[in-house]
């Protein structure tokens, strides 16, 4: 059996992945603040296992809770892949840093870096002694690299999933049973996120009309191609242990 643990599977990216991967042979746990009923309903349909955790990322004192009942969905000895998707993320606020409340700023943090920096931990602390393939991708941005007004929290949350998982792939190296990992920007797709950007006011964001520019020009790539990209991740035997890679760089 194959299990892929998927955050942010509600809409955009997260519900693409999910979808992809609904097959006989796999075991889905969705994580989202909304159940997806499209994906609890393909599931039933077809007789695919699918185990849908209703949960908000934000309550990063209750990951860890969070993550033993992922587990007591997985059996570790029939296992033959276990995989991580860390995709849930949030691109707000759209504003300067000092127009950002506290609030707006612990959520940026919590949603797009303590999160998955916890649930990679519970992930690579609970399959330790597992010896089947084991594999993390990190859903990243190109703004992890490159600095926007009006985005220094998702910039900066960003840049530190980037080298969290650089660094997490050289504690690997001393493990027996290493866990492999990376980062992925997918570039800029056509989801929610890109509408909420394209909402977001002139005044704190000087690329709005480029973004909005790329929506009307139709430059946006579709959920689905990225998709494709990151499911093939899963299965590239030249899997890049601790890189950071944007979907950019292969074209």
């Amino acid at each position: 059996m194959n299990y892929y643990i998927i955050t942010g599977t509600s809409r955009g990216l997260g519900e693409a992945i999910a979808r992809k991967l609904l097959k006989e042979d796999n075991f889905l746990i969705c994580i989202s603040r909304t159940i997806n009923h499209n994906l609890v309903r393909t599931s039933k349909e077809n007789g695919y296992k699918l185990c849908y955790i209703e949960f908000d990322l934000s309550r990063v004192d209750k990951l860890d809770e969070m993550m033993t009942q992922i587990f007591k969905n997985i059996n570790i000895e029939d296992a033959q892949k276990i995989c991580l998707i860390n995709n849930a993320g949030t691109v707000a606020p759209i504003k300067t840093i000092g127009d950002s409340s506290a609030s707006e700023i612990i959520n940026s943090f919590n949603v797009n870096t303590i999160a998955p920096v916890l649930i990679t931990s519970n992930f690579i602390v609970m399959l330790e002694s597992c010896g089947c393939e084991k594999r993390i991708i990190n859903i990243s941005s190109g703004a992890g690299k490159n600095p926007y007004d009006g985005w220094s929290c998702y910039c900066s949350t960003k840049a530190a999933l980037d080298m969290f998982t650089r660094c997490v792939a050289l504690e690997q190296e001393k493990e027996e049973f290493p866990v492999k990992i990376i980062s992925f920007a997918p570039g800029i797709i056509d989801t929610d996120m890109q509408n909420e950007i394209r909402q977001a006011s002139i005044k704190y964001f000087s690329q709005l009309d480029k973004f909005i520019g790329l929506k009307e020009n139709g430059s946006l790539m579709s959920v689905d191609f990225v998709a494709d990209k990151v499911i093939d991740l899963l299965d590239d035997i030249e899997f890049i242990q601790g890189g950071v890679i944007d979907i950019r760089d292969n074209d």
